[in-house]
């Protein structure tokens, strides 16, 4: 994949792909939150007030969560 296809989401796009809340989210990216969880994909900072999730991370995320699932 080429640097120019790479898609950032913001966090109300994360909270559609994934039918969580919002404050879920950040429980999960919270190591210090009982509900954290490790292999949810890391936020990238995009400016000094705002953050986005890489898409394809996110995607795969979802991905190996339904395919835990199905086991």
């Amino acid at each position: 994949m080429s640097e120019s296809n790479v898609k950032i989401l913001r966090l109300s796009t994360v909270i559609d792909k994934t039918g969580m809340s919002r404050s879920a989210i950040y429980d999960w990216i919270n190591p210090k939150s009982p509900r954290y969880d490790p292999t949810f994909p890391k936020q990238r900072r995009l400016g000094l007030q705002s953050v986005g999730w890489i898409e394809t991370e996110i995607d795969e995320w979802i991905l190996q969560r339904t395919m835990t699932d199905k086991v």
